[in-house]
């Protein structure tokens, strides 16, 4: 540490030139903080990454640029930005002198308004300069302020989104007096800094801490039930004992009492549970403890409102003891929720150890949900605030900051599905640092530490009761009010110190409901009888047993549970809230039926007839929200989808609600994440929407790095612009229309809905050499994998035709293999035709057969998977439904989707599914709305030659090379197109699979079809899809006026018909069975210059209107021109705002005027 006392001791009477002093201040700080010190800077400014003034580059609405420097940066750590006050003893006014050099006095005098500014100045611009490093650097996760010689300030945002810098570790804490950097904790924070700031990440510490307190309470609630007792009781009586081992760490019970009462019952165990019951009787009502010979605080609320205690063994008190000796102070509610739950659930519990959804996956959805919207009022506040008080009118900027103190007290989230309140407990601590900032600012206008006490015993802070829920799991609701306690209470006794919060500690209220959130019903669901008064039930849909012949499992039938009829069902009405978020169920069309049951989801749809029948079930949340913001009852809306919601179903409710006003200010399409229900890896969606037509943010996932702890940090990349129902910016391509021209051509492949249809070569073998009705079912299967890696060889059986009778005579032994592997399955499915029919597929697909008749050959392509490949395949095989299937034999239209047209085209349309990303081939948005070439019969002859010679060349080198699969081929040839380097494997699979012809085939293609469309080979992806659009609009009019381009008019129109539907039966891709929809993403007309504005009464408002002209200025703003855009106002008023804001950071002076 003596480097450390040597630096402070020298740099505590440093002067007040800051350009002069602050290279030298953080040299030395390196140097005394035993890390290394800045690199010189190079020309290549990207290798920039540890360097004095780091240059970066501010983007200007007219799309000039101008170049900033950063006092300090080092990537992945910080962006430092440098400040110099005085100590009051040297701050005079400086004067002029003649001949003699004026005293420099820094930012202000220590302590004063003008310093406070200064470094509140300082931290905006070091956020600027964040805001404008490349992409590829990636956000910082701190910011660090130093005002040379004095002080550093830390602020942070370890979610790397840059959306929410905050003081580190709190409002308390996060300025460093350079005296400060003698105690070794607070030195060590400042090196990590510099070496690993995500290790002061303080959510990495407690997820340790939170797991192993929930392992402690899952030995502890197995070994209860296992005495005996229901799973409800041992889990309210679990909850009582953490939270009171958290009381007794954090000080609102004396120290050890609740551990020093368990202790003294060693050896007594049996007796415990009367003392536990009286201890929290003591804790409810408050008052003096007999048994601990002390007063103790009203807790009230749900929790002791029942204070049984269970009866312990000598074994569970010893668990108990040692959950206690755990810090509970450093559990962290973003997690505790969800690993308490499955401690305390025994169907759970065995996922304890399982994945849990990262905290910063959390802040990704709340912060651009309400954190933002929330901070954006405050910085107009705050410059309001400012610009009054540099008027003069303190009492006038303390009114302002106060009423918006009173506001962010009355804000109410929602959380519709809020499981064990990990949304909640993040929204809450996010507006409790904010609500910090809001109290230094007072303080900073001279109002005392009394202020936030007095406003606290009035209800003016932000409190749990301000986050409201709906959940369905009552053991879920009831850890999600827990958890907000322990999370406020932390939060309390971190900036407060040991100030006791006011009595009652727990406030008895109803922000959390037990209940359905979006399908309500009168008194309790009644069971579903019969003719003959008997329940109805079906199987449990978990329970099975080996089967006597197979040894597989197959559902066990004497294992059933009853049906539900549901009296009076209704749309669930939600509470009242500004701000909507949360993390609907995932479940898709057939999940909803099987986990809630056929007569709950019959309800569920006749309550909610706009939303179409094969949603997910999340998106009956996306509807209400969108309805209640859009009816003005909401502000806000975010939420977690399944990644399918820019697809056909889920993306006509999306499509329905900003056609009538909603926007899509943020999405992210395919992020990861951990479904609750079972703990797996799963891709999501997130949205925001907001009422008004307005831009959003558009982010992709461009990289996921694993880290020591387990988590994923993700990388994003940013596209603005409004956001269209399909998740994209750009060219909007909800509008377009499935074309008649290629109506029922295209399908999915045969769906077996069992593997008892699946016969290995040996077993097709031997049916095959049965007799000729055997041998006529027996058919080569083929799945999407079997197209782009390596063939199963596996076969399959296809009754269609067949009577049971029929096949029993003709064909015993496929009867008696169905018999056994299909039947057992087929009698608990609960649909009638499937039950009955079960010696068949689950769908005949008699559409797909008709259009597959006669033909020699058609094409697959696989729903999903990396590279879009079409192949050709003989009639034989039986395509599963994995593969879309294109009943169309010439080798032309296999050219043309194989062609970068058709690709580009199909990649934007059909979305992505999947861990992996993988684009999926919707046949409804990808081929049916498709509009082909109208070429001449030269061009079509050039595009069949390269498709045979594409289709015969992969098929000579896999043939040539088993090993080899369309995959690793296409792998190659992305890279050769890229021009990477290939790997030892991939010039293997180059050299086997001739890749390089490969390319030239698909090259010589691409050109030919672009010949076809009329169009240079030179087009961009985008200007692809606008054409394509345009042709889709043009072909859909000419099929309004009775013109079709049959793609196969033998099949499509034999008798020669025209257009015979009537033009309102024109479909947009979106859906099946509505009008066709105008294009929708146009930005609404902008307000005409010589339109004034009505000038805004409250400051706030008035800041906030300055603000959005700015930003909305194609080059730099004078007071004059911005006064012209208002009534009644002077340009001198205006300018008191723009250098408020220019003095907060939040704007830049430029020539000319101002820039935001």
């Amino acid at each position: 540490m003596q480097g450390i006392i040597e630096f402070i001791e020298r740099w505590k009477s440093s002067g007040a030139s800051e350009r002069a002093n602050y290279q030298h201040f953080l040299l030395e700080l390196c140097d005394a903080l035993e890390v290394a010190r800045p690199d010189p800077s190079g020309p290549d400014d990207e290798a920039n990454q540890y360097v004095f003034e780091k240059a970066v580059t501010f983007r200007h609405g007219d799309g000039t640029t101008s170049v900033g420097r950063i006092d300090l940066y080092k990537r992945g750590c910080f962006v430092l930005e440098a400040k110099q006050g005085v100590d009051p003893g040297h701050f005079h006014v400086v004067l002029p002198m003649v001949g003699k050099k004026p005293r420099k006095t820094g930012h202000g005098q220590r302590g004063s308004a003008q310093w406070d500014h200064a470094l509140v100045a300082a931290r905006a611009q070091a956020e600027q300069y964040a805001r404008a490093l490349p992409a590829s650097e990636g956000w910082p996760p701190f910011l660090v302020v130093v005002d040379v010689g004095h002080c550093i300030e830390l602020y942070a945002d370890f979610s790397l989104q840059g959306k929410a810098y905050v003081q580190f570790p709190n409002a308390q804490e996060f300025r460093i007096p350079i005296d400060a950097l003698a105690q070794p904790s607070r030195c060590a924070a400042v090196r990590s800094v510099w070496t690993d700031p995500q290790s002061l990440d303080p959510s990495r510490h407690h997820a340790r801490v939170t797991r192993e307190i929930a392992s402690h309470m899952a030995l502890l609630a197995r070994s209860l039930e296992a005495a005996g007792h229901a799973p409800q009781l041992v889990a309210g009586f679990l909850m009582r004992c953490l939270f009171t081992m958290f009381a007794e760490d954090v000080g609102l019970i004396p120290g050890a009492c609740f551990t020093g009462l368990l202790e003294r019952h060693r050896g007594n165990a049996r007796h415990s549970a009367a003392s536990l019951r009286m201890l929290w009787e003591s804790m409810d009502k408050g008052g003096f403890s007999p048994l601990l010979a002390a007063t103790l605080l009203r807790f009230n609320g749900n929790l002791f409102a029942d204070p049984e205690a269970l009866p312990l063994t000598e074994e569970q008190l010893a668990l108990l003891i040692e959950a206690g000796s755990t810090d509970w102070r450093d559990v962290e509610p973003a997690i505790f929720g969800t690993l308490l739950e499955r401690a305390l659930d025994p169907k759970e519990r065995h996922k304890l150890g399982a994945h849990y959804t990262p905290r910063a996956y959390v802040e990704r959805l709340v912060i651009p949900t309400i954190i933002e919207p929330l901070r954006a009022e405050w910085n107009d506040v705050k410059v309001a605030a400012v610009s009054l008080a540099g008027q003069g009118d303190i009492d006038g900027a303390i009114s302002e900051v106060g009423a918006f103190h009173q506001r962010l007290c009355s804000v109410r989230v929602l959380d519709p599905a809020c499981g064990s309140g990990n949304f909640l407990y993040v929204t809450m601590e996010h507006m409790k640092r904010l609500e910090g900032e809001v109290l230094d600012t007072l303080r900073q206008l001279g109002q005392g530490r009394g202020l936030f006490e007095d406003s606290a015993s009035k209800g003016f802070s932000v409190m749990p009761e301000q986050f409201l829920g709906i959940e369905a799991n009552p053991r879920a609701a009831e850890v999600a009010r827990v958890v907000l306690w322990i999370g406020y209470l932390q939060w309390h006794f971190r900036t407060r110190g040991k100030t006791n919060p006011p009595e009652p500690v727990l406030r008895t209220g109803n922000n959390i409901e037990c209940r359905d959130a979006v399908l309500a019903w009168d008194g309790d669901p009644e069971v579903v009888l019969d003719d003959a008064g008997q329940p109805v039930t079906r199987w449990d849909g978990e329970s099975t047993k080996p089967h006597p012949v197979t040894g597989e499992q197959v559902p066990d039938e004497d294992k059933r549970i009853p049906l539900y009829r549901y009296r009076n069902p209704r749309k669930a009405e939600w509470p009242k809230a500004d701000y909507i978020v949360g993390n609907p169920p995932f479940l898709g069309k057939l999940h909803t039926l099987d986990a809630l049951g056929e007569f709950y989801a019959e309800a569920l749809r006749a309550c909610h007839p706009e939303v179409p029948a094969g949603c997910d079930l999340s998106m009956y949340w996306w509807n209400k929200a969108a309805g209640l913001c859009l009816w003005g009852q909401a502000r806000n809306f975010g939420l977690i989808t399944t990644k399918s919601i820019s697809q056909t179903f889920n993306r006509r409710v999306v499509q329905f609600w900003l056609d009538q006003g909603i926007s899509i200010t943020f999405a992210v399409p395919n992020h990861p994440w951990v479904d609750s229900s079972d703990a797996a890896a799963v891709r999501i969606a997130m949205t925001v929407g907001t009422c008004g037509r307005a831009a959003g943010s558009l982010q992709h996932v461009v990289s996921e790095k694993p880290t020591s702890s387990g988590e994923v940090l993700i990388g994003l990349d940013l596209e603005r612009g409004h956001i269209h129902s399909d998740l994209r910016v750009g060219v909007d391509l909800t509008g377009s229309c499935q074309l008649r021209s290629n109506s029922d051509l295209a399908a999915m492949g045969f769906i077996l809905g069992n593997r008892g249809f699946v016969l290995s070569e040996e077993e097709a073998q031997e049916l095959r050499t049965t007799d000729e009705h055997h041998r006529s079912l027996v058919s080569p299967l083929l799945n999407g994998r079997d197209v782009t890696d390596r063939p199963r060889g596996v076969f399959v059986v296809d009754p269609f035709g067949y009577s049971e009778e029929l096949l029993r005579v003709q064909a015993p032994k496929v009867y008696q293999r169905l018999r056994d592997r299909v039947w057992p399955e087929r009698q608990t499915n609960r649909d009638a035709r499937v039950r009955a029919n079960w010696w068949l597929f689950r769908r005949t697909n008699e559409k797909l057969r008709a259009a597959l008749d006669g033909l020699p050959r058609f094409a697959v392509t696989p729903e999903t998977a990396k590279h879009r490949v079409f192949v050709l395949v003989p009639r034989q095989v039986k395509p599963e439904h994995k593969l879309v299937v294109v009943g169309l034999s010439d080798v032309f239209f296999m050219g043309i989707l194989s062609s970068r047209v058709h690709i580009t085209w199909a990649l934007t349309t059909g979305g992505r599914l999947g861990v992996g990303d993988d684009p999926v081939y919707s046949k409804s948005a990808c081929f049916d709305a498709f509009p082909f070439p109208d070429c001449t019969e030269q061009q079509k002859t050039r595009i069949r030659e390269l498709g045979e010679a594409l289709d015969a060349h992969r098929k000579r080198q896999q043939a040539l090379h088993p090993g080899l699969t369309l995959t690793n081929m296409y792998n190659v040839l992305a890279k050769l197109r890229s021009g990477e380097a290939l790997t030892v494997m991939e010039k293997v699979t180059h050299e086997q699979g001739l890749c390089s012809v490969l390319k030239q085939i698909h090259d010589d293609l691409d050109a030919a079809v672009f010949d076809a469309y009329g169009w240079p080979v030179t087009l961009t992806d985008e200007e692809i899809l606008e054409r394509l659009v345009a042709l889709n609009h043009e072909r859909a009019e000419e099929e309004k006026r009775g013109l079709v381009r049959w793609l196969r008019p033998e099949f499509q129109a034999p008798s020669g018909r025209a257009a015979e539907k009537p033009a309102a039966e024109l479909l947009p891709v979106s859906e099946a069975g509505e009008d066709e929809t105008e294009a929708e993403g146009a930005p609404a007309p902008a307000v005409p210059a010589t339109t004034k504005q009505p000038w805004p009464d409250a400051m706030p408002a008035q800041v906030q209107a300055i603000r959005s002209l700015l930003s909305k200025s194609m080059s730099a703003a004078s007071p004059e021109s911005l006064a012209r855009s208002f009534t009644g106002r002077k340009a001198s008023q205006i300018r008191d705002i723009l250098e408020t804001l220019v003095i907060l950071g939040q704007a830049r002076r430029a020539e000319g005027g101002y820039v935001s």
